[in-house]
């Protein structure tokens, strides 16, 4: 939780209020980085998972996402909410400071989890609010934005990225079913 100290009296007598921001959390995959390119990895037969991973640091940045987690920072605390597997922290890390994303809480998928994204990240959300109140859910995924709608959260859908019915059906496949990403 980042907190802002103002000073509201005079230097000698200092007094400050704890200003609490609300929790703006914010997808990455498909809301700030275009995966489109990497989405050939997980079609037909057999897919290749580490290859799909590899090429995630040169996605590139999807300029509407970066505008909204921009106009949001002035009134949130970021929080970084990704379906992507805890092993990949470092290369997501790299990523958002390569493009100018660096700093927010990063929460990812842990070991092992193969859930429903709906599922994971609406227990994720849950837990943050548990810290702090919520004050908007950005995300690309309709059954994600479903959940944490019908959750009571507010929701903005992340709608930029344009897939065909294809790439949405391979997409949909890894986050429900294989739960990877």
């Amino acid at each position: 939780m980042v907190r802002h100290w103002h000073v509201v009296a005079c230097p000698a007598t200092l007094t400050c209020v704890d200003e609490i921001r609300p929790l703006a959390i914010v997808d990455i995959d498909g809301v700030v980085a275009d995966v489109r390119h990497r989405l050939h990895f997980l079609e037909r037969g057999r897919k290749d998972w580490p290859a799909f991973f590899a090429a995630a640091v040169d996605d590139p940045a999807h300029p509407e996402g970066l505008a909204v987690v921009e106009t949001l920072r002035a009134g949130h605390e970021i929080v970084f909410l990704t379906g992507r597997p805890e092993h990949l922290r470092a290369a997501t890390v790299g990523w958002l400071e390569a493009h100018g994303l660096d700093g927010p809480r990063l929460v990812m998928r842990h070991a092992g989890d193969r859930r429903p994204a709906a599922q994971i990240k609406l227990e994720e959300i849950d837990s943050l609010a548990r810290g702090g109140s919520i004050g908007i859910v950005v995300d690309d995924d309709d059954r994600v934005l479903a959940a944490v709608r019908a959750a009571g959260y507010p929701v903005f859908a992340a709608e930029w990225e344009r897939r065909s019915s294809e790439e949405d059906a391979v997409l949909s496949t890894a986050q429900e079913r294989d739960g990877v990403t």
